[in-house]
């Protein structure tokens, strides 16, 4: 597992493949996030940066981990702000993050909290506002994700019950079947599903993602608001180390341009008999209540 890691931050950073090759930077004015954006601005005058807020998997002090997948959505022209610290890649400018496994069994408690991922929207609704900020006037601060990986998709799930966010993706996660956490200090419990009131996708690795009958399980539940359950049998770590965040990044993109940009040709990734999830892919897709 260190010889992965170790690997996989000699990679070099990516831009993206969109149309806005993406930077990653940390601002002193939100200290322990990292800030994935469009690097040149200036096509975003008017509020042109639909805002995407991001948990890691382990809710891990660590924005970097998935860089990839995060740069490739900032180079569709989206500001995206994960909770972490810079810990992974070239220009890291903090150690490795190192979690310790208590003795019984459980899991440690997180290192970041939901109200962390919350921070970032709070950021970027205030450098919309502040003359000084090169954000000033750049930001849709009315388009909102939040999104997050295994125990951060649980902090997006935490999260949605926020009226200023419009959509939520759930990548290899769901709450808990048993009702009981094993992530000590984590409260999550299946009436919160019920506090989703916008468009939400689950984003799974299928029958080996360690997440999968979660996952599944709150898809079931969901009755109150449009949902889609994307499957790509990849296991609990998704393509988040893949260049540009593999498919699954692909997927989130689509996902946001329908869903922030109401982009038609991005909606025929999830939509109709058709779709390019439906047919000829080791996809998998459920969709209700659209």
């Amino acid at each position: 597992m260190r010889a992965e890691r170790e690997a996989r931050n000699r990679l070099p950073n990516t831009p993206g493949d969109g149309p806005y090759p993406a930077t990653i930077e940390i601002d002193d004015s939100l200290p322990g996030h990292v800030i994935y954006r469009p690097a040149d601005l200036a096509p975003f005058g008017g509020g042109g940066l639909p805002v995407v807020i991001w948990g890691n998997g382990a809710c891990a002090d660590d924005g970097t981990a998935h860089r990839f997948h995060l740069a490739q959505i900032a180079s569709y022209g989206y500001l995206v702000v994960a909770a972490g610290h810079w810990r992974s890649g070239p220009g890291a400018t903090e150690g490795p993050f190192v979690q310790e496994m208590p003795a019984d069994g459980t899991l440690p408690p997180p290192a970041t909290t939901a109200e962390d991922v919350l921070e970032g929207l709070d950021w970027a609704i205030a450098q919309d506002r502040d003359p000084a900020s090169r954000l000033h006037g750049r930001v849709d601060t009315g388009k909102v994700a939040v999104a997050g990986h295994s125990c951060g998709g649980l902090q997006a799930i935490t999260l949605a019950a926020d009226p200023r966010i419009d959509t939520v993706l759930v990548h290899n996660s769901g709450i808990y079947n048993n009702q009981n956490s094993p992530i000590r200090g984590l409260m999550v419990f299946k009436d919160m599903l019920n506090n989703f009131h916008q468009p939400v996708i689950y984003i799974l690795g299928g029958p080996e993602d360690i997440a999968y009958p979660n996952g599944t399980d709150d898809y079931a539940r969901l009755t109150r608001v449009p949902a889609m359950l994307a499957n790509l049998p990849v296991g609990h770590g998704g393509t988040f180390g893949e260049p540009m965040g593999g498919a699954v990044a692909h997927v989130a993109v689509d996902w946001l341009e329908w869903q922030l940009r109401g982009d038609e040709v991005a909606a025929r990734t999830f939509t109709g008999e058709n779709c390019r999830l439906c047919t000829g892919t080791d996809w998998t897709l459920e969709r209700k209540g659209w």
